[in-house]
């Protein structure tokens, strides 16, 4: 098992840090290296069936099955490309099987320790958002993949641009936030049972906070959000937490007054304000922007209809790599939206086979997380938070997106397992 857990870490870490390998240290190779994860994940794989730790859950064989009828549903049916199918086919054989190893082997202890590791890169990844938002983009640190001198910001607000971070693209530093926030809430309510240096948690919290405006991410701000009403929550189950709740918001008020009244981060926060008033305007104010977010990419992938045929477009097409080996640019030929890809890509028998296997997989972690609480184990209640959108329709095109959903959730099935 301990090969196991070493090799997970590496995935763990490389889904962090992939971005600035292929950025930053070998450039030259940052084609083969978008697949750095994949020799891993063989690995783990193996490894688990030789100490028959495979994990025996009801869906998995059935997601592998998608996946093969999928590939050669593409290749004879749909695209036509054999390469575009395995790498779509590889979502499914190779980084979801990983996710319920995670939950099989992961325990109690190596959450926390995940945890306080998260910590740590979050003081880092908050000073290199730092230097990005206020660096030119063809400064070193704002370099895209491939070394791309003409930067790898994305669209923000009032000449600012969203940093990237250690990531590809700027939805890893989204993700990556939003992980870190549910840890920080636990720490502070876990002060008397968990140890973590105060000083630590005190700077992480300040990185999660400063990381709000430099991000220019509107998910961020509601996922940050959605952790506090989650922690609030917790404190009507558990009056107990009440103390360290309050303890936590001080905290969270007195590092927002202090980072405020510095020009850096007021700068930031007018960027990130303007981001907020201009996609409200264009979108349909905040209600509009919550419902076509969160709900409506759902909505529409189920029930406004689709012209994909029974067996769908074909495997892998929704992804950037696919766009490109298909029609040479990574323009989006399926809808962005995870359970609309899901659809166009395999069809909507299949597609809606695989979306109530996530369905399901949330309803089971949220009915076990509520549960544990009446054990005052609040850890699943605060990575589900922010995780439980991530189980439904976090997004696999792309490989980030996908690496933080193998993490996330395995993490969360981990941590409502019952010993």
């Amino acid at each position: 098992m301990f090969l196991i857990k070493r090799a997970i870490w590496i995935y763990f870490f490389l889904v962090i840090f992939e971005g600035a390998i292929r950025k930053w240290i070998l450039p030259a190779l940052s084609t083969p290296l978008l697949v750095a994860r994949e020799p891993f994940t063989i690995y783990i794989i193996i490894l688990s069936i030789r100490n028959r730790l495979f994990p025996a859950s009801i869906s998995l064989p059935l997601l592998i099955l998608i996946s093969i009828l999928s590939f050669f549903a593409a290749v004879f049916f749909g695209h036509q490309n054999i390469f575009v199918a395995l790498f779509g086919a590889r979502i499914f054989l190779l980084h979801i099987p990983v996710m319920f190893i995670i939950a099989q082997v992961f325990n109690n202890d190596d959450i926390v320790k995940m945890g306080r590791i998260m910590l740590w890169i979050t003081l880092l990844m908050a000073i290199i958002i730092f230097l990005q938002f206020y660096s030119p983009q063809t400064a070193w640190i704002n370099r895209g993949v491939g070394g791309n001198e003409s930067g790898g910001g994305f669209q923000g607000a009032m000449g600012y641009l969203r940093p990237p971070g250690t990531f590809s693209f700027t939805s890893g530093t989204t993700s990556f936030f939003s992980f870190a926030a549910p840890f920080v809430a636990f720490f502070w309510l876990s002060a008397d049972k968990i140890k973590v240096n105060r000083a630590l948690l005190i700077a992480a919290t300040f990185s999660v906070i400063i990381a709000i405006p430099l991000s220019i991410s509107r998910t961020l701000f509601f996922n940050v959000g959605l952790v506090l009403l989650f922690t609030i929550f917790i404190s009507i189950r558990n009056p107990v937490f009440l103390t360290r709740i309050l303890v936590a918001l001080v905290v969270m008020f007195g590092a927002y007054t202090i980072l405020s009244q510095q020009e850096s981060v007021q700068t930031a926060i007018e960027v990130f304000t303007a981001r907020f008033e201009n996609a409200n305007e264009s979108e349909g104010g905040l209600e509009g922007v919550l419902i076509d977010r969160f709900l409506g990419g759902m909505y529409n992938a189920l029930f406004s209809g689709t012209n994909a045929p029974l067996w769908g477009y074909g495997i892998g097409m929704g992804s950037n790599v696919g766009a490109m080996l298909l029609a040479g640019s990574t323009a989006f030929l399926l809808p962005e939206g995870e359970w609309g890809r899901l659809i166009g890509e395999i069809g909507m028998i299949m597609g809606l086979i695989v979306i109530f296997i996530r369905i399901s997989m949330g309803a089971g972690i949220l009915t076990k997380a509520y549960f544990l609480l009446s054990k005052k184990q609040i850890l699943p209640w605060l990575l589900l938070s922010t995780g439980l959108i991530v189980v439904l329709q976090g997004q696999w095109g792309q490989p980030t997106n996908l690496g933080f959903f193998v993490i996330i959730t395995g993490v969360l099935m981990a941590s409502v397992k019952q010993n």
